[in-house]
């Protein structure tokens, strides 16, 4: 069974937990706040051995094979409580005492994470964000807001896979440049064709993948950029009354997503470079990375979801810069009175247009 870390406040023996607002450890009870570095001795519980605890007897059923693949049980030292859990959480708070802990026996050896972004956004921001992603949109159902409430908000740390590569590029674009002019008699449009190449040496740095199967890639993709300036080496303690999610997707299953990622952001970046032409299109290209490297990073994301009509709808904001996105119900009788008042008034443009041609 693995062990867990607590912070107890020196002054007054409360749970120190890790303020997303303030950006620093706090005591919730003194009040007293504490840098990282006084906290830094604390994970020299990570590279001790994982404890091997066998009890002699046991009550109940036996469990059947494979019942148990995904699960961990873990001991609270406040209160005694057990907790059960996916294998892929890393931090969470008791459900009896509501202690922060932190579940290190998930981030050992070649699991702990290079780095950590720390919240910046606390939960209160991200219910004012997603109350604020209500407003204005004249298709949301009226009642929707009306009966709308979150079932569940949550500040997870979400593993990220950070690949750093070197890339070799080359691109042909076929270009037209076309023009246009009339005389008295005539209109004439002429239209030159070019074949425009493009090479270019690009770096990429710790361009991201979601390391976690529970999160869905659109998703997280959607709630970036992150601002990797402020990240920081790893340490528990900033996991302190957050989730943490472990990866459960390796580096290298993720690597044909990293190449996707930087073989269209190199793409995008020649094809930008293309420019004075009336169109141009991708004829070929060949893009050849090479040198690269690996890093773990645990990123923060408030996770909120509620429920309408019997169906769920989910939300993810980040936790560092505040943006959010998520699925958002429509009302079906506004958007076929708009489609009707549409073509209401386009009928009447093509009355008005065959009027004035008669």
């Amino acid at each position: 069974m693995a062990g867990l870390i607590e912070y107890d406040c020196p002054c007054c023996g409360g749970k120190v937990q890790y303020d997303a607002a303030s950006q620093q450890f706090k005591c919730p009870y003194c009040e007293t706040v504490f840098d990282a570095d006084a906290l830094k001795e604390r994970d020299d519980v990570l590279n001790q051995p994982e404890e091997n605890m066998e009890w002699g007897n046991k009550a109940g059923q036996d469990w059947t094979p494979g019942e148990t693949d995904n699960m961990r049980v873990y001991l609270c030292n406040a209160c005694g409580g057990e907790i059960i859990v996916d294998q892929n959480v890393g931090a969470t708070k008791c459900p009896y005492c509501d202690s922060p802990v932190v579940m290190v026996g998930q981030f050992k050896g070649d699991l702990k994470p290079d780095y950590v972004i720390p919240f910046k956004k606390d939960k209160e921001a991200a219910k004012a964000a997603y109350f604020n992603h209500l407003k204005g949109k004249k298709l949301l159902p009226k009642i929707f807001k009306d009966q709308n409430h979150i079932d569940e908000i949550k500040g997870v740390y979400v593993p990220f896979w950070l690949f750093d590569a070197d890339v070799d590029a080359d691109m042909s674009f076929n270009a037209t440049k076309t023009k246009s002019w009339s005389d008295s008699s005539y209109n004439y449009t002429k239209t030159e064709h070019y074949l425009v190449r493009r090479r270019a040496d690009l770096s990429f740095r710790r361009v991201p993948v979601d390391g976690s199967s529970q999160m869905e890639d659109t998703l997280m993709e959607s709630i970036e950029p992150f601002d990797f300036n402020e990240a920081v080496s790893f340490q528990s303690a900033y996991l302190s009354g957050f989730l943490a999610d472990k990866y459960d997707v390796t580096s290298e299953q993720s690597i044909t997503r990293a190449n996707q990622r930087i073989k269209q952001s190199a793409e995008d970046v020649m094809r930008e470079s293309v420019t004075g032409y009336s169109s141009v299109t991708a004829a070929s290209n060949n893009v050849r990375i090479k040198e690269g490297i690996t890093k773990y990073a645990l990123y923060p994301v408030w996770l909120l979801n509620t429920t309408w009509n019997g169906e769920h709808y989910y939300f993810a904001m980040n936790g560092q810069t505040g943006k959010l996105v998520g699925d958002l119900p429509c009302d079906k009788g506004a958007y076929k009175r708009g489609l009707l008042a549409w073509t209401a008034i386009l009928g009447a443009i093509i009355t008005c247009i065959s009027l004035i041609i008669i």
